[in-house]
């Protein structure tokens, strides 16, 4: 009933663990199955490691969250290791997110994630590009067509291209990245944002602006899927404020394919579990056999 096949992987359900906020599911596993997840999405890794930003990381905000983490990660040679053989004791798909500030980086770390047994290379393009001023790669659609053509040449695992929503035209995004061969869009990365001390008259984060998640997104992205889903013929994962069941099948009917929670597992570690149950009792509620029936049935 909840089976979702994406670029030809089998999920036994639509609900993934998003990047960020389910590290590498070890803590997580402390606390329920997570096999019962239809996927895991790593932390997300470059190349080399990363000590990640200095100063505040997480701000709790109005119906979310602003994180400054700065990518820290172990690199991909200690991911493949020490957290990937962990990992595949979960029984479910496994998804590596990479990010990268050059081309180079991202095309030496899916060579290295080649020779794995993931499932899926999630290829994070809201990284910022250091060869060009820092602007992130997943702004310009020229610039994300050219990273991800590059990358597709080498990669022999489903590539899965994760969006960001501060895109000059996230429709125009999409397709220019589908184009260039992502077998799978997923979307959207936080957006743009900040905070202010005013006690202390200074930013809360020491790189000023952060990344926002959280149900205060969740209209947006919610758009943002159901624009997206039109425009390509590709699965569509959904990523944003996803914090119930309502909230999934919401996205499913926008168009797509899955969801990835994200702030939600900080809320309540074990709510991927709760939208799971919920997904496939308004299934028998509604006598729906499959998720075909409804995904993208908004016009």
């Amino acid at each position: 009933m909840l089976n979702t096949n994406i670029c030809g992987v089998d999920l036994k359900n639509p609900v993934i663990a998003a990047s960020g906020t389910f590290g590498f599911g070890q803590e997580y596993s402390q606390i329920y199955d997570v096999s019962q997840l239809g996927g895991i999405c790593s932390k997300g890794l470059t190349l080399n490691p990363k000590s990640g930003n200095k100063g505040e990381r997480i701000y709790e905000t109005e119906s979310g969250i602003l994180n400054s983490v700065g990518l820290e990660n172990p690199g991909v040679d200690n991911f493949i290791k020490y957290n990937l053989p962990e990992m595949n004791k979960y029984n479910t798909s496994i998804i590596a997110n990479l990010g990268g500030a050059s081309i180079e980086d991202y095309i030496n770390g899916i060579e290295k994630l080649n020779e794995t047994n993931i499932d899926f290379i999630e290829l994070n393009i809201s990284c910022p590009n250091v060869k060009s001023g820092g602007m992130a790669f997943g702004i310009k659609s020229k610039v994300a067509y050219e990273v991800v053509k590059e990358v597709k040449k080498v990669c022999k695992k489903p590539l899965i291209v994760k969006l960001s929503p501060n895109a000059e035209d996230i429709q125009d995004m999409a397709y220019k990245c589908c184009s260039a061969g992502a077998d799978a869009i997923s979307l959207v990365n936080t957006f743009k944002a900040m905070a202010i001390d005013i006690n202390n008259k200074k930013p809360v984060f020491d790189n000023v602006t952060a990344g926002l998640s959280g149900p205060a997104i969740k209209p947006i992205a919610l758009r943002m899927v159901y624009e997206v889903s039109k425009v390509v013929d590709v699965p569509v994962i959904g990523i944003g404020g996803i914090c119930s069941y309502e909230d999934a099948i919401e996205f499913i009917m926008a168009g797509a394919h899955a969801v990835q929670v994200g702030t939600a597992n900080f809320i309540k570690p074990d709510i991927c579990i709760d939208i799971i149950k919920g997904i496939e009792n308004y299934m028998i509620k509604e006598k729906i056999n499959n998720l075909k029936e409804i995904r993208g049935i908004i016009k």
